[in-house]
């Protein structure tokens, strides 16, 4: 069930190629985010300032995770067009690759934390227990995210290689490991004491540890789906530059968002104080969740249409894009209406008792951010069709125009002339979003119909990225 084979991916119906690819990424994500929300969700129990620091600490995880999502990135695109190419011990090769420079990336990112995590939290002056929350909870998942990049890089092994089942049933073994652990580490039980807002974090590593040791066992062993060649390792200069050529620009995409991020949790946090980061923390979480399905196809998109040009297939490549695209769109326009009915129940079930200040700010983000979902769908979805070409520059600077030449102008206007306060950068939120999704969409139309895929399918076939 939900198999999906590469002769189907480049030649079968391509509905069928992006529901059975989507559903196990879409089902893997929903018990990532359900993760997150765990921990809100207990950690709400322990204290309103350890949800406000987990949402003052989420863009400094995002920053920190940007360089490891461009490895990711860069070997998704390469085992996609490897395998559509039918060589896999070259995708083999750029796993290998993925694996040496994401462990890099994040050793050096624990040191960062652990030295001057006080000192960053610091930054945004959010009070005394925030911050010392914070850098607790910052130093301790950059560990857990260190043991998770080896998970990470062989399951878009599996994903590139059209095999979405297997890190499914990794990812589901380790998140229920993860939050079986929550109440027992934050709270403690019996003998074992409890690690506040510490064991949380505790808990996600001990996850991800697992699932890195059955994800690589899978890869190495199982005779399905990716299979991890080790007589075809070695360390190749020119494809691990291919690698970071392809990844470089999903590095500035992800730096761009998440320092504009930062810059948004400040304003909010100097606009409207604890409150307004514990409104801003429930509806980061809860579009989180909304995101995860248009996410999924985004990245099946990319492994269906990084395949079709590695088997010389541009025009299914174009049509799978369009197609993810209108299902994203529609699906998450359609769970923005039940947000927008019902923010209190949404608010109240992440800090039971939420009242004041703090719910009313709530309320109005839930429904702010859930008029423009439809264009989050988009945006994930088009994506994939530059992504899986290897155009990985052109998400990159939409990025950029939308969170610094969109969102945090708006935030700054909305929040310091017109005085709205926090409210100002909650509608930055929306507003940058339509734009972008808008703009990439056209200029998709435009670059297809200029010859995006046929050009990137002649160069997979020459074994050189398309520009």
């Amino acid at each position: 069930m939900l198999d999906v084979s590469s002769e189907e991916i480049t030649e079968g119906p391509l509905g069928r190629a992006l529901a059975f690819l989507s559903v196990p990424i879409v089902a893997q994500q929903f018990a990532v985010t359900a993760q997150s929300i765990v921990d809100v969700l207990w950690l709400g129990r322990l204290s309103g300032e350890a949800v406000a620091a987990v949402g003052l600490v989420a863009p400094l995880i995002g920053l920190m995770m940007a360089v490891a999502g461009g490895v990711f990135t860069g070997e998704h695109v390469l085992v996609s067009r490897r395998i559509g190419d039918d060589d896999e011990r070259g995708a083999s090769r750029a796993v290998a690759h993925a694996l040496l420079a994401g462990v890099a990336v994040m050793l050096v990112m624990v040191a960062v934390t652990a030295v001057f995590g006080r000192q960053l939290v610091g930054l945004f002056d959010p009070g005394a227990e925030v911050a010392r929350l914070a850098a607790v909870y910052l130093a301790t998942m950059a560990v857990a995210y260190t043991v998770s990049t080896v998970s990470d890089v062989f399951e878009y092994g599996f994903i590139g290689a059209g095999d979405s089942r297997t890190p499914l049933f990794v990812n589901l073994l380790s998140i229920a490991i993860s939050v079986g652990l929550d109440p027992v580490l934050i709270f403690g039980y019996g003998p074992i004491p409890g690690f506040g807002i510490a064991g949380a974090a505790y808990a996600t590593a001990i996850g991800f540890g697992v699932g890195a040791i059955v994800m690589v066992a899978a890869a190495v062993w199982a005779d399905r789906g990716f299979t991890f060649h080790l007589d075809a390792v070695s360390l190749d200069i020119a494809e691990f530059r291919e690698l970071v050529a392809v990844g470089a620009p999903k590095v500035g995409q992800e730096s761009a968002r998440q320092v504009a991020r930062l810059v948004i949790v400040a304003v909010v946090s100097v606009t409207g104080g604890a409150a307004a980061l514990t409104a801003y923390t429930i509806g980061a979480r809860v579009a989180t969740v909304v995101f995860v399905p248009a996410a999924a196809i985004g990245s099946a998109g990319t492994t269906l249409v990084g395949q079709n040009l590695g088997a010389n297939q541009p025009g299914r490549a174009t049509r799978a894009t369009w197609l993810g695209v209108g299902v994203g769109a529609i699906g998450l326009g359609a769970i923005g209406v039940l947000q927008y009915l019902f923010p209190t129940a949404i608010a109240s079930l992440f800090v039971p008792g939420i009242d004041g200040e703090a719910l009313a700010l709530s309320v109005a983000y839930l429904q702010i951010l859930a008029l423009g979902y439809w264009a989050l769908g988009t945006i994930w979805t088009v994506e994939a069709g530059f992504n899986g070409a290897g155009r990985t520059d052109v998400s990159m600077y939409s990025t950029m125009l939308q969170y610094w030449a969109v969102r945090v102008p708006v935030a700054a206007v909305g929040a310091f002339v017109l005085g709205w306060g926090a409210l100002g950068p909650f509608w930055a939120v929306t507003v940058s979003n339509v734009v972008a999704a808008v703009g990439l969409v056209g200029y998709f139309r435009y670059s297809t119909g200029d010859g995006l895929h046929e050009r990137a399918a002649g160069a997979t076939g020459d074994g050189a990225s398309a520009d």
